[in-house]
């Protein structure tokens, strides 16, 4: 078997079975690949490795795959990195939220201007959280969320006991405490939070995106902010990156570059799951992640 990577360190190829050949994308690219790990976000060499190169597996190592759907060829089959940025994404959501409610951005900007400012803080504790996506990084940010004492309204495309869809929006919104979006992006999915969408949701309730920036409609989102409809804490933003003096800067109550999935962990979690892959490619057995609909 032939893997085409970029060169990512070692050690996430460590636990790869034995007469795997890993060849780099920065060596002479082989005719044939049975499967390849696209460096994220690169369209270029993406597009240039399938045109030079026959590919029969895609494995992302994100869990986003909106970037190279556009550029899939005909007939390859893909699969995205669902399950290795779970832990990280759930616990930058668990950090957001916190920050939020306790008011973490004015404690710090009363520290960088020596004000002695107590206040009255929000509890976790006693919330209702909607997780608008419910894949495994939706059930790791439950699994975090409810020794805390939260209340969760999970919501999927498709119902299930226990798990809402998108149509229970407009009477699970006005609940939710905090609505936190963890959706692939998808023609379904963009903008998805709109206008309609921030005028359902409580008044001073958060919003915290951890998924795509194009999820949300940036302008409506600032026209909320505007008004002080919403708090908002951003991992990802549409444009991205966020250009300098974008309004966005000023207005979000906390904003990370698209930091929530690395971690120092991802080696380790990475070669787990790129060693169980590859060994069920091996053995002939249904791969992990394989994506339908978009993810």
């Amino acid at each position: 078997m032939r893997i085409l990577a970029p060169r990512l360190r070692e050690e996430v190829f460590a636990l790869l079975p034995e007469g795997v050949e890993v060849r780099f994308l920065d060596e002479p690219w082989p005719k044939g690949a049975d499967l390849f790990i696209p460096p994220f976000g690169q369209e270029e060499v993406v597009r240039k490795v399938f045109a030079e190169v026959e590919v029969r597996v895609v494995q992302t190592l994100s869990a986003g795959v909106d970037w190279i759907l556009p550029l899939l060829p005909p007939g390859v089959t893909l699969c995205d990195g669902s399950g290795i940025h779970d832990a990280p994404v759930a616990e930058w959501v668990v950090m957001a939220l916190l920050a939020l409610l306790k008011d973490l951005p004015g404690f710090l900007e009363a520290k960088k201007e020596g004000r002695w400012a107590p206040k009255r803080l929000e509890d976790l504790e006693g919330k209702t959280v909607l997780l608008l996506g419910y894949g495994s990084i939706g059930r790791a940010v439950e699994a975090r969320l409810r020794p805390f004492g939260v209340e969760v309204l999970p919501v999927a495309k498709h119902a299930r006991p226990g798990v809402y869809t998108p149509k229970d929006l407009p009477h699970l919104l006005p609940q939710a405490d905090a609505v936190v979006l963890l959706l692939p992006l998808t023609p379904e999915t963009q903008k998805v939070v709109d206008q309609a969408f921030l005028e359902r949701m409580k008044p001073g309730a958060l919003l915290v995106n951890a998924g795509r920036g194009g999820l949300v409609d940036t302008e409506a989102l600032l026209k909320a902010l505007e008004v002080g409809r919403v708090r908002v804490a951003l991992d990802v933003t549409d444009p991205e990156p966020l250009p300098e003096g974008h309004p966005l800067w000023a207005r979000a109550h906390l904003l990370t570059p698209h930091v929530a999935g690395l971690s120092e962990g991802f080696t380790r979690r990475a070669a787990r799951f790129l060693a169980e892959q590859v060994g069920r490619y091996l053995r002939g057995e249904p791969l992990l992640n394989v994506v339908q609909e978009g993810y």
